[in-house]
C-alpha cells in the first residue's frame, strides 16, 4: 500500500471518529435542543486551535454484545486548544456513543489530559453529558471515575478547573464536577444528583421530577452546587470564556490584565448618593461595584445563590480582582450559613491562584436564629474566617457602612491580616448596633425612665455618636483610613498597585484543619 493509499485511509477512520455514535445519534441529540461534543469544542475554543488526543482509542471490553460495537474515541473526545490565544486542555463526553457511559480507556483518556495540565500549568475544562458508570465494565468502570476524582484532587489549587453539565450527570460521577472550581449548567437539559427520581420515589416515597431535584435552577439557587445557571448550551460555553479573562493558567502564573480603558483617576459622583442616610434602609451593592471596577463590568459567581453576599470577577486599573461583598439588600446583608460557605469557597480559590481580594462590607452580623444555630452557623462562619485569616494574596477592604460584631473581624479586617482598609465617613464600627447596645447597657435606667421612649433615643444618639461612626477605629489604626466615596475607585487601584510586591508566607505545616 502506498503513502498516498495509506493516507487515504487514515482520512476514512478520523471521518468514522468525528461521527461519534452515527448521524441519526447526533440529530437525535440535536432533537433534544443539544450540541454534539465535538460542536461544543468549537464553540468554546479558538477557531482551528482544538488538537485532538486518541482518537481512535475503543473500549477494551468484551461482556454483553460491547466487543461487537467499537467506536473510535469511545465517547469521548479529549485534547487541547485556546481560549484567547491561552492553552487548555478540554474533554468533551459524547452521548451518542454508548449514552456518554464511562468506561476504562474513557477514563484513561481523561486522566491524560489532566495529567498534561497540570504537568504544563494550564486548566482543564469539562464538558459533561453522561450516563454514568458503563455498567458490562462493573467495577473497572468505578475504578476509572476514582482515578478521575484523584486528579481532581491533586489539580485542586494547582490549575482552574472548570466543569460545564450539559446532560444528564448522576451517581458517582457527579462527584468530579464537586471538586472542580466551577460549575456551569443549561436549564432544562442539564441535571445532576446522586439518585434519580425513581430510587427518591422508592426509597422516600417523594415524588419529585428530574428539574426539580437536580435542575440547573434548583442548583444555581438551593443547593449551591452549580455556580452559574443559563438557557442554553450556547451561553454556558461563552459564559466560561469570559472567566478566562480573571483567571490565571495556574497557581504561579499572575492573572491577566484587563484590556478596558477607564481612566485610573475616574471619581464617581453617583457614589455619594448610594448609602442612604436611614442606617436600616437597604440599597444595592451591586450599584456601588459597578461604579468602581473597570468599565462597571462584574463578572458575578453563584448569583441565584445566598444572594446576602456578592462574589465576582473584576477588573480595577488593570487588575484581576475577586470581589465579596455584603448585600444589604437581602437580609440586610447579614451573614447566614449559605453566605460563610459561598464566599470561603471563592475567597480560597482566589487565594489559590494569586488574585487579590476586595471587599465590600455592609453586615450587621451573622444570622440569628435556632435554625441557624442547629444547622451549625458557628462551624459554617468559621469557614470565611478560616479562608480570610490565611489568605495570603493583597486584600483590600471597603466599610461602606455597618461593620458589626464578630462579623467586623471576619470580613477581612485589619487583624486578620486586611492590607489595605478604608472607611466611608457613613461606616458605622461597632460590637452591634446602637438600639440593640443601648437596651442592654441602659435597660434598667430606661425602664424606669418618666418617659422610656425619650430616654432611649438619647441614648441612642448618645452611643450613636461615640461608637457608631469609623473615627474611633481609625484612632487606634484599624483602619487606614476614612476616604470620600467618590475616591474609592482610585484609592484601590493605587493599593493594588503598592501591593503588586506583597510577601506573606504561612508557617511551614502540611495542611490546616479548616472547619469543614
Amino acid at each position: 500500500m502506498t503513502m498516498r493509499e495509506k493516507l487515504e485511509q487514515l482520512e476514512g477512520r478520523r471521518a468514522l471518529a468525528e461521527q461519534g455514535g452515527g448521524a441519526a445519534r447526533i440529530k437525535a441529540q440535536h432533537d433534544k435542543g443539544k450540541l454534539s461534543a465535538r460542536e461544543r469544542l468549537d464553540l468554546l475554543l479558538d477557531e482551528g486551535s482544538f488538537v485532538e488526543y486518541d482518537r481512535f482509542v475503543t473500549h477494551r471490553s468484551t461482556d454483553f454484545g460491547l466487543g461487537d460495537q467499537r467506536i473510535y474515541g469511545d465517547g469521548v473526545v479529549t485534547g487541547h486548544g485556546r481560549i484567547d490565544g491561552r492553552l487548555v486542555y478540554v474533554f468533551s463526553q459524547d452521548f451518542t456513543v454508548f449514552g456518554g457511559s464511562l468506561s476504562e480507556t474513557f477514563a484513561e483518556k481523561i486522566c491524560k489530559v489532566m495529567d498534561l495540565a497540570v504537568r504544563n500549568g494550564a486548566p482543564v475544562v469539562g464538558l459533561n453529558d453522561s450516563g454514568g458508570a458503563r455498567i458490562q465494565e462493573g467495577v473497572v468502570s468505578l475504578g476509572g471515575y476514582a482515578d478521575i476524582f484523584l486528579r481532581n484532587t491533586m489539580a485542586s489549587g494547582v490549575v482552574p478547573q472548570i466543569s460545564a453539565i450539559l446532560g444528564p450527570c448522576a451517581g458517582g460521577a457527579v462527584y468530579s464536577p464537586a471538586i472542580t472550581d466551577f460549575v456551569y449548567m443549561v436549564r432544562g437539559s442539564s441535571y445532576m444528583f446522586v439518585t434519580g427520581p425513581n430510587v427518591v420515589k422508592t426509597v422516600t416515597h417523594e415524588d419529585v421530577t428530574m428539574e426539580r431535584l437536580g435542575g440547573a435552577d434548583t442548583h444555581a439557587a438551593t443547593s449551591g452546587v452549580a455556580h452559574f445557571a443559563h438557557d442554553s448550551e450556547l451561553q454556558s460555553i461563552q459564559a466560561i470564556r469570559e472567566l478566562f479573562r480573571y483567571i490565571p493558567q495556574n497557581n504561579l502564573d499572575a492573572p491577566p490584565r484587563g484590556t478596558g480603558r477607564d481612566p485610573h483617576d475616574r471619581r464617581d459622583e453617583g457614589l455619594l448618593d448610594v448609602v442612604p442616610d436611614n442606617a436600616n434602609k437597604p440599597y444595592d451593592m451591586h450599584e456601588v461595584i459597578r461604579r468602581i471596577v473597570d468599565d462597571g463590568t462584574f463578572y458575578e459567581v453563584h448569583r441565584e445563590f445566598a444572594q446576602n453576599i456578592l462574589c465576582g470577577f473584576a477588573h480595577l486599573g488593570g487588575h484581576s480582582v475577586g470581589i465579596v461583598a455584603n448585600q444589604p439588600a437581602v437580609l440586610a446583608g447579614v451573614l447566614d450559613i449559605n453566605a460563610s460557605v459561598k464566599a470561603a469557597r471563592f475567597v480560597r480559590f482566589c487565594d489559590a491562584f494569586n488574585i487579590p481580594i476586595v471587599t465590600f462590607e455592609d453586615v450587621p452580623g451573622f444570622l440569628p436564629g435556632v435554625a441557624q444555630e442547629h444547622g451549625g452557623i458557628i462551624r459554617h462562619g468559621a469557614k470565611l474566617l478560616y479562608a480570610y485569616c490565611e489568605a495570603t494574596v493583597p486584600k483590600l477592604t471597603v466599610i461602606t457602612r455597618k461593620a458589626y460584631g464578630g462579623a467586623y473581624d471576619v470580613m477581612s479586617s485589619k487583624h486578620i491580616r486586611g492590607d489595605f482598609n478604608v472607611a466611608w465617613p457613613t461606616a458605622e464600627i461597632a460590637v452591634m448596633g446602637p438600639k440593640g447596645a443601648v437596651e442592654i447597657l441602659f435597660r434598667k435606667e430606661i425602664a424606669e425612665a418618666p418617659d422610656p421612649a425619650k430616654a432611649m433615643d438619647e441614648r441612642v444618639a448618645e452611643y450613636t455618636e461615640k461608637f457608631a461612626n469609623p473615627y474611633v477605629a481609625a484612632a487606634r489604626g484599624y483602619v487606614d483610613d476614612i476616604i470620600d466615596p467618590r475616591d474609592t475607585r482610585p484609592r484601590l487601584i493605587d493599593a493594588l498597585q503598592t501591593l503588586q510586591g506583597k510577601r506573606d508566607r504561612n508557617p511551614p505545616r502540611k495542611h490546616g484543619n479548616l472547619p469543614l
